[in-house]
């Protein structure tokens, strides 16, 4: 066609058509500039949310193991309109480990909610090389054994191990504490009264007398303790798997999950702590082979997993926030969709549904005094 034999309405329609196009190419250059600014602010700043699943029927008084494929998954079922998304401007107080109120973090450590505490006092000094023995039969009663000292009245209690033992002159007063069930279980009444009779031998050979509790009541104690820690051993996990039979690539993995502050581990599990060096949660491979140094550079994957462990992490609502948007962050990255152990797609109202059961748990662990990521849940949950 002759440009010159075009009407004005033809010309004008079609610098419209140029106008539009070059718009739509600017406004989409200018979107995804804003995008990756947006991921790399995320990437640098510190976030104070997190994410998790709820749990599946779970049986009153059987332990949950934790378990890397089969974990609690948040409900799918529900539509996502009426949530607001994560604010990235949002700034929350950092995440911080549980208060210690006492001013003896030693016996607030070992209490009679998780321990069997045998005592013994002197009148003189229980020496350093008569309490060798002891030390060396930790592990000898299926569960931990510590031991604390007092050098002189009015002292503050110590925890004593090998190392520290041998640079003291000894102890007038000591507490010994087995610890009543782990993730394994209760303790054995057979492995309590073995504990005891130990004890009150050795206080027989020191010439000094033991307080030993009573062994069936522990015994009870401790079974009470196994059940009650099986309602609340949860693991909360997420899962990002890639759309259409894709594949993730390794080194772009790495590369988000270090820029997102995870650091690899030997084990070939991304690992997420705070400042005092705990982990707060995971990101592991959703198929089987870790995500070893070595083979990453060359590994592709169809999915992978961010893990919580409930009763280990203090502070569990924040943390499940920073993992959920985190995991939002990963899933846009990647090209990918947040889903249950089932593979069907979470909603956000799912999630929260999440979060409120991470809140239950913790706030029953509070009112049994064993508040979620402290020492006691440290070492009951492992």
């Amino acid at each position: 066609m002759n440009i010159m034999n075009m009407s004005d309405l033809q010309i004008s329609l079609i610098i419209i058509g140029v106008v539009i196009i070059v718009g739509v190419a600017v406004f989409n250059w200018v979107q995804q500039l804003r995008y990756r600014n947006k991921v790399q602010a995320s990437f640098d700043r510190e976030y104070e949310d997190v994410l998790l699943e709820t749990d599946k029927t779970i049986k009153k008084n059987e332990r949950i193991e934790p378990q890397l494929k089969k974990t609690v998954a948040p409900v799918p079922e529900f539509p996502e309109d009426s949530i607001e998304p994560v604010e990235d401007d949002k700034k929350d107080d950092p995440i911080k480990s549980p208060v210690v109120t006492s001013t003896d973090s030693a016996t607030d450590e070992f209490d009679n909610n998780i321990n069997y505490i045998a005592s013994l006092y002197s009148d003189s000094m229980i020496s350093s090389s008569d309490l060798t023995v002891l030390l060396h039969g930790k592990f000898d009663f299926g569960k931990p054994v510590r031991w604390l000292g007092q050098q002189q009245k009015g002292d503050s209690w110590e925890e004593i191990t090998l190392e520290t033992n041998a640079n003291k002159a000894g102890y007038i007063g000591l507490k010994g504490c087995l610890q009543l069930a782990d993730r394994a279980g209760p303790v054995s009444e057979v492995n309590l009264s073995k504990f005891r009779d130990i004890v009150q031998e050795f206080a027989s050979q020191v010439n000094t007398v033991a307080d030993c509790p009573d062994i069936v009541a522990a015994h009870d104690r401790a079974i009470l303790l196994d059940k009650f820690c099986a309602e609340v051993d949860v693991m909360i996990g997420i899962n990002i798997i890639s759309k259409d039979d894709g594949a993730f690539v390794g080194t772009k993995i790495r590369a988000l999950a270090e820029a997102s502050g995870f650091k690899l581990e030997p084990e070939g599990i991304f690992k997420y702590r705070d400042d005092n060096h705990t982990v707060l949660f995971t990101l592991s491979n959703y198929e089987s082979v870790p995500f070893i140094s070595e083979n990453i550079r060359t590994l592709t994957t169809h999915g992978i997993t961010f893990l919580l462990d409930v009763p280990r992490v203090a502070n569990g609502e924040k943390v499940f926030d920073q993992l959920t948007h985190l995991a939002r962050i990963f899933s846009s990255t990647l090209g990918g969709i947040i889903v249950d152990d089932n593979r069907v797609p979470l909603s956000d109202r799912g999630l929260i549904r999440s979060r409120q059961q991470l809140s239950d748990i913790q706030i029953l662990m509070q009112k049994q005094k064993i508040l979620a990521g402290s020492k006691s849940a440290l070492r009951l949950f492992v």
